[in-house]
């Protein structure tokens, strides 16, 4: 009888943050209903640009907030009417939704020239915006049969995004800017003139200080745009991004008071004339302005979620601080980047020639961080932006990186200083959660970083700060007397990548040469179960030798010891390699024999491969002698290393495909097969863009264009899943290889103890953009090492189950007791299942011993009690006596 129905009338991401802060304080006395015109689940439009280039999930937070009891998502639902008397909204499908607070998050449309021609002009704004514009790029390429001219009205933040966008398709892109400068809201003339310079580098043309006059039609299509200075640009296509409008309609035809540039007028509790109307994000005019940046549309939501709790909230303002990247180009600006202070200072560098410039502006007394602005470089725009207003506790200039200043001085952030300003999250509130006062459920103190995220929201936005939070979680840890420590073990005080680099600079060849050289003398130098698998994994890495000799078996773990993976029952699987998917049919035939022979389970794998499982240890040699004899050799689906490359049929057989995917998947896993890593690897190859071998969930992504091959790199599946990003583009195949050499191995190199390349890619400092200077630039001139040495290991590469069957000493470790060789173990039991076999429960062994369950296959002899005895001292493993030896 006492709830509360909350209208939400947009679906946009100040809509998605207003409903997720309503779920997190709880509904209880409320239900809530989102009504969006669009079909899709609440995305992130600042992410915009990933959608043109591809089919991208942007949708925001986790889509399970819908399934709420409480929450209604009503798609494809445009609010056309509102009747504020009745306290209704109406939708353009006559749907009636009746309200008792509502709150307007219409966001904005793209603003429109009122020029000839602007209907066969696009605009760049909604996902299905930029899906029309890589649907024309491609239709008119292929019609025309050339590169096309795309010209993008407008030099701001979209502009600038819109024009990558249609050069990264292919296109040659202009630039018409009616200001001096491009960014020049954002930029002062000496920023805007070296972005300029540096987006002209990138092949852009830029028309600035001109406006245009109309869109030059012929027969409906069209072919240029004519400028006010009389110059016709040649244009096959146009993008209008010259800013955004309100979309305050429905306000404005409920006579509601609208803002001086459009927009519902609010006061600091974000509340409109109309007491049970509230206005959030763009559509929101706050003393005269709205503005379009996530940052305070996000407090917003916030505000009137508290308000409507009961709370007092207020909205302190719009913090206009913007940081991205453009084109490939940084750029941040933040605070009073203008200088309109009275009195205030700037602190400029500026190298036009290398397209950079950073500038600060501090009080007259040059103590007070009034704002900044940085391009080409903005790598100081992390640590200042959460100083703003507060007094630096070194000279401004040496926070300028470009002028050849050290990394920023130290700076102890204040609690209420805002560290993350997406989301609005306080240093203080990261200490909280640290420390364990109350910021989290629980009270638990969080010290790792992806859970302290999680808690705050701290980096889940534009992930800026995330720099920063970590510098700050790990403060804190030292504060608490927690040491933040990248030891490997007790045993090694230092990280994988640094022993890594230690040994391949020593040239090391052994554990105990390794442990004696860099372990710790009080632990007794025996190593343990963390680093003797990571020494191992570092020496096959550098070392073309067979894994298991000169000591180095003890050092594996069971999977690598036996070459193939234990299961539950106490029999291994055994995985031949299938590069690519592909396989004759005589091959399949051996497969089925081995299978039929050796009563084997047989399952297709998920990454195109066949599993044969239920394998005793003593009859693995026999199983691979069979299928190293037919030309199978090891799929290492028990190592750290390469495991598949998973590939759809490509261009031979496929109508839609545009590159043979099978022939590029079969090379790269012959190339890289047995190349030990921190992690297991996985690769996919689709010959098309509808990417049936599901590449952008892999460590590395090869996904097949008309022009080559487009690479991602860094996904990931498994309990934290990860879509690989795309590092570069139509490439061909020497390119494509050379940069997969290089990221492998770098990755080998840098990455902690069983890092995923998606965690591995995350933590460096930079993210993609250093993988992409690394791999790409070269930054750090370690190319050439890198390439060597991949080399050297597919020039040395030799099948593991091939060797071990040549030497009768490695065949030794494939018996169950060593000095009993024809003694089997009498525990493993099968039942029958769907024409195979599965191991037997415990249940079903001592129902079958009782002569009331299954009949136990696949051994022959007498089944033993239900729990394993203990094992006979006069038998001795395999490992037991490894151990010893």
């Amino acid at each position: 009888m006492n709830t509360q129905h909350v209208l939400v009338v947009g679906g946009g991401p100040a809509a998605h943050r207003f409903v997720e802060a309503m779920v997190s304080r709880g509904l209880d006395g409320f239900t809530v209903t989102a009504l969006t015109e669009e079909t899709w689940l609440p995305y992130d439009r600042v992410a915009l640009s990933q959608a043109l280039l591809d089919d991208v999930d942007l949708t925001l937070g986790e889509a399970t907030m819908w399934e709420h009891p409480a929450v209604t998502l009503a798609t494809g639902s445009r609010a056309v009417t509102l009747d504020r008397e009745a306290r209704t909204v109406t939708t353009e499908a006559g749907d009636v939704y009746p309200y008792d607070q509502l709150v307007l998050a219409t966001g904005s449309n793209a603003a429109r020239l009122p020029l000839p021609g602007m209907e066969s002009a696009h605009v760049y704004r909604t996902v299905d915006d930029v899906r029309t514009l890589r649907a024309e790029v491609t239709r008119l390429t292929e019609e025309y049969g050339r590169t096309i001219d795309a010209v993008v009205i407008g030099g701001g933040l979209l502009g600038l995004e819109a024009a990558g966008g249609m050069q990264s398709l292919g296109a040659n892109a202009a630039v018409i800017n009616g200001a001096p400068w491009l960014m020049n809201t954002q930029l002062d003339q000496g920023a805007g003139q070296a972005l300029d310079r540096l987006i002209t580098a990138k092949g852009l043309t830029v028309h600035g200080g001109v406006f245009p006059s109309a869109f030059v039609l012929e027969d409906g299509r069209m072919t240029g745009v004519d400028m006010a200075d009389e110059r016709r640009i040649p244009a096959d296509l146009v993008v209008v991004a010259v800013g955004v409008r309100a979309r305050d309609e429905l306000p404005r035809d409920a006579g509601m008071t609208m803002g001086p540039r459009g927009g519902v007028v609010i006061d600091d509790a974000c509340a409109t004339e109309d007491p049970s109307i509230w206005a959030i994000g763009e559509v929101a005019c706050f003393e005269g302005m709205c503005l379009g940046l996530v940052a305070p549309a996000n407090t917003m939501a916030e505000i009137v979620a508290d308000r409507l709790h009961g709370g007092t909230a207020t909205f302190p303002g719009f913090d206009t601080a913007t940081k991205l990247k453009l084109s490939g180009v940084e750029v941040a600006s933040f605070g009073d980047a203008f200088a309109k202070t009275e009195h205030s200072l700037e602190i400029v560098y500026a190298d036009p020639a290398r397209g950079l410039y950073q500038k600060l502006v501090v009080t007259d007394d040059a103590k007070t961080l009034l704002g900044g602005i940085f391009v080409g470089d903005a790598s100081p725009y992390t640590a200042l932006r959460p100083l703003l207003g507060r007094e630096l506790n070194a000279e401004p200039g040496a926070y300028l990186s470009s002028a050849g200043a050290d990394a920023a001085p130290d700076t102890e952030l204040p609690d209420d200083a805002i560290l993350c300003s997406c989301n609005n999250v306080s240093a203080g509130s990261i200490r909280d959660a640290v420390n364990g006062c109350g910021t989290c459920e629980g009270s638990e103190p969080v010290r790792e970083l992806a859970p302290l995220k999680g808690c705050t929201k701290a980096g889940t936005g534009c992930g800026s700060c995330v720099p920063m939070l970590k510098k700050l979680l790990e403060g804190e840890l030292k504060k608490s007397g927690i040491e933040v420590s990248k030891a490997l073990c007790e045993h090694f005080t230092m990280s994988r990548p640094e022993l890594f680099e230690a040994v391949r600079v020593l040239e090391l060849d052994s554990f105990e040469g390794i442990i004696e050289r860099f372990g710790v003398p009080e632990t007794g130098l025996l190593g343990c179960d963390i680093c003797k698998p990571v020494i191992g994994s570092i020496l096959a890495s550098q070392r073309a030798e067979y894994v298991l000799d000169g000591g180095r078996g003890i050092l594996q773990d069971t999977n690598d010891r036996a070459l193939a993976n234990m299961q539950k029952n106490g029999t291994y699987s055994v995985v031949p390699r299938i590069p690519g998917g592909e396989i004759t049919p005589q091959k399949l035939g051996v497969i089925a024999k081995v299978a039929q022979d050796f009563n084997l389970y047989t399952k297709i794998t998920g990454g195109q491969r066949i599993d044969l499982f239920g394998a005793r240890l003593e009859e693995l040699p026999e199983i691979w002698k069979i299928l190293v004899e037919a030309g199978f050799e090891s799929g290492q689906a028990y190592g750290k290393s390469l495991r598949t490359v998973k590939s759809c049929v490509g261009s031979t057989w496929c109508r839609f495909g545009v590159q043979d995917s099978v022939a590029m998947a079969i090379q790269l896993e012959l190339r890289y097969r047995g190349l030990r890593s921190p992690h297991k690897l996985k690769f996919g190859v689709s010959g098309c863009a509808r990417e049936c071998a599901e590449a952008r969930g892999k460590d590395v992504g090869i996904i097949a264009t008309s022009d080559g091959w487009n690479l991602y790199v860094g996904g990931n599946g498994g309990a934290t899943p990860a879509h690989a990003q795309l590092l570069a583009k139509d490439l061909d195949d020497d390119t494509l290889i050379r940069y997969i050499d290089r990221y492998l191995m770098y990755y080998i190199r840098t990455a902690d103890r069983l890092q995923r390349t998606a965690a591995w890619q995350a933590e460096l400092d930079g993210g993609l953009k250093h993988v992409e200077d690394v791999i790409i630039s070269d930054s750090l001139g370690i190319a050439d090492d890198l390439e060597s040495a991949m080399a050297r290991h597919i020039d040395n590469y030799e099948d593991e189950w091939a060797a071990t069957l040549k030497d009768p000493e490695r065949l030794r470790r494939f018996r169950s007791f060593v000095n009993a060789p024809h003694e089997k173990d009498d525990w493993i039991a099968n039942v029958p299942e769907r024409g195979q076999i599965r191991p037997a429960t415990d249940e079903e062994r001592t129902a079958a011993q009782a002569g009331t369950g299954p009949v136990l296959l696949g051994t022959g002899i007498p089944v033993r009690s239900a729990l394993p005895e203990a094992m006979p001292e006069t038998l001795q493993t395999v490992e037991t006596l490894e151990a010893a030896e």
